[in-house]
């Protein structure tokens, strides 16, 4: 892939890993169109990098990101319905579309803030790692508005009923260690080890075949909704596509290792000789 540079954003890469943050830190990187402008970009360029194995979102500064920017996103577009069409297209088509069905593990690292619209980004990605201090809100009831574009549909997918009703409508604030409680996040760690604590999630999903995990989370999603008999189908048909585009897999090398030459046991390491 061409490297590219970009105004609102950064893109860094470590062996495999893709760290992709809003650049704003002055703004707590609320999104103006401009970002997302150029995270629809960069996410198209991204999904075929053969450089980036795992994608982790994040902001630059104490912030993962406060939601949009309210006179950036929606003020300075009061008379330009074009441009604001525009910034809501791009918007939902990078925080949602593209990376609820990126082809590689994602991987949300909520440095600090997570206010409103960011919810949704953090709920596209297909695991979160939160710092156990991070500020997470749905502060929109506050200034009249509700959490809309699908961020109420995030949040009731995510969370307890009773838990997104009461965030929800009444605006309260929540740390990452009750993040982590409420399920919307995997694991809430200190400020100090988060870094640390999302390259080794990297890393362990990077030492699996990368064919099983694209086809595995995106199973998970797909069946959320379905009814068991649909979703027996759906997995059986999921698994045969599998097996015919991954020799690997159509060759049953795991199975093998597992059943005949006693090579592996998964969670316990390899068979002693």
């Amino acid at each position: 892939m061409v490297e590219k540079t970009y105004e609102n954003i950064k893109i860094e890469k470590e062996d495999g890993v893709t760290w992709l943050s809003i650049n704003r830190p002055e703004k707590r990187n609320a999104m103006s169109p401009g970002v997302h402008f150029d995270m629809e970009d960069a996410l198209t360029h991204l999904a075929v990098d053969k450089e980036t194995k795992v994608l982790v979102l994040t902001g630059a500064g104490n912030a993962f990101c406060a939601g949009q920017d309210l006179k950036a996103y929606f003020r300075e577009n009061d008379n330009n319905p074009v441009e604001r069409r525009r910034a809501g297209l791009a918007s939902h088509h990078w925080r949602w579309e593209l990376l609820s069905r990126f082809p590689k593990p994602t991987i949300a690292m909520v440095n600090g803030f997570c206010f409103g619209g960011a919810f949704t980004q953090l709920c596209a990605c297909d695991f979160a790692i939160a710092d156990e201090e991070a500020i997470f809100g749905l502060s929109e009831v506050n200034w009249g508005i509700i959490p809309g574009g699908v961020v109420s549909w995030n949040v009731a997918q995510m969370m307890m009923p009773r838990h997104a009703m009461y965030y929800a409508a009444t605006g309260k604030n929540f740390t990452g260690k009750r993040a982590e409680e409420l399920g919307l996040i995997n694991s809430a760690v200190p400020a100090d080890r988060l870094r640390a604590e999302t390259l080794e999630l990297a890393q362990g999903l990077m030492k699996l075949n990368q064919n099983v995990v694209r086809y595995t989370k995106e199973a998970i999603r797909a069946v959320k909704n379905m009814d068991v008999e649909t979703a027996r189908d759906y997995l059986a048909v999921k698994q045969d596509s599998l097996a015919r585009m991954d020799q690997e897999i159509g060759g049953r090398v795991g199975l093998n290792k597992f059943l005949d030459e006693k090579s592996y046991r998964p969670g316990l390491g390899p068979y002693k000789v």
